[in-house]
């Protein structure tokens, strides 16, 4: 036996010149480990990019933030938004209905709609209240109104209502303002009226002077312990007499404000 084989002792034989062993990455230096699959690659990479739903809504609403001809509340708004939806849609990480918010939205307000949705000729949404209001604005300038995105002409037979738009807004979850509890827009509102256990209410001798008001669960214990029934005539009469005296002093600031805003033109002429 040569002293090559010798030094080989008895280990395996090196294969054909230029072969890579297996497991080593060809080209790569020392230490170098080998590179995950592609398939791999592509399952790590896939949850974290952007939706493009949630990307198309933060592009509206920056394209609002950047209008020079918006008023400087809606700009800022819709700047915040703006970035809000951008993060969102690119950590990939939003809940459905956060990113439907950004789509949804009407693009004067830039809130969702509560009740018609309408949608000039090139698709950019309106809410009711906003449509109107632009309608009237015009209106009043003697002017063509102009859909706040892409400025073409909007009126009542140009634009028409989105259906599906107005479903889906109805059917994304809101909060309840008194129990915090989710439900669905279109539902919300019976149950903030009706259902609430925790919804405001005032009590019923509120007529005579009681300013109880608290919580709807509250209510019968409350009522049941009121001491205004059993006030004498004399004392319901004062307490009838305060009630009248600031009923007239909210009329009075209404029929000033009503008179104020009955004018034409109002002016202001600064220090």
């Amino acid at each position: 036996m040569s002293g090559a084989e010798e030094a080989g002792g008895g280990g395996p034989t090196a294969g054909p010149a230029g072969a890579v062993p297996a497991g080593v990455g060809v080209g790569a230096g020392p230490g170098a480990a080998a590179g995950p699959p592609a398939a791999a690659l592509g399952e790590a990479a896939g949850p974290g990019l952007p939706d493009e739903a949630g990307l198309a809504g933060a592009r509206q609403l920056q394209e609002a933030a950047g209008d020079p001809d918006a008023p400087p509340k809606k700009r800022l708004r819709a700047a915040e938004a703006a970035e809000a939806a951008a993060a969102a849609a690119a950590a990939g990480s939003g809940k459905l209905e956060e990113r439907l918010y950004s789509v949804l939205c009407c693009t004067v307000c830039l809130d969702l709609p509560k009740a018609s949705v309408y949608q000039c000729t090139n698709g950019h949404l309106m809410c009711a209240g906003c449509f109107i209001h632009l309608l009237a604005d015009a209106r009043l300038k003697e002017e063509q109104a102009t859909c706040p995105n892409c400025r073409c002409e909007i009126s009542k037979s140009l634009c028409c209502r989105n259906l599906a738009v107005e479903k889906a807004v109805s059917e994304l979850p809101s909060e309840c303002g008194f129990c915090l509890r989710q439900f669905p827009r279109s539902l919300l509102e019976r149950h903030q009226k009706e259902e609430c256990q925790d919804r405001v209410t005032q009590c019923k001798y509120k007529r005579i002077g009681c300013p109880w008001h608290g919580p709807f669960h509250e209510l019968t214990v409350h009522e049941a312990a009121c001491a205004h029934p059993t006030k004498t005539g004399n004392e319901l009469m004062e307490i009838l007499d305060e009630m009248d005296q600031s009923h007239r002093k909210e009329m009075q600031l209404y029929n000033s404000i009503f008179s104020l805003l009955s004018f034409e033109k109002i002016g202001y002429t600064g220090p």
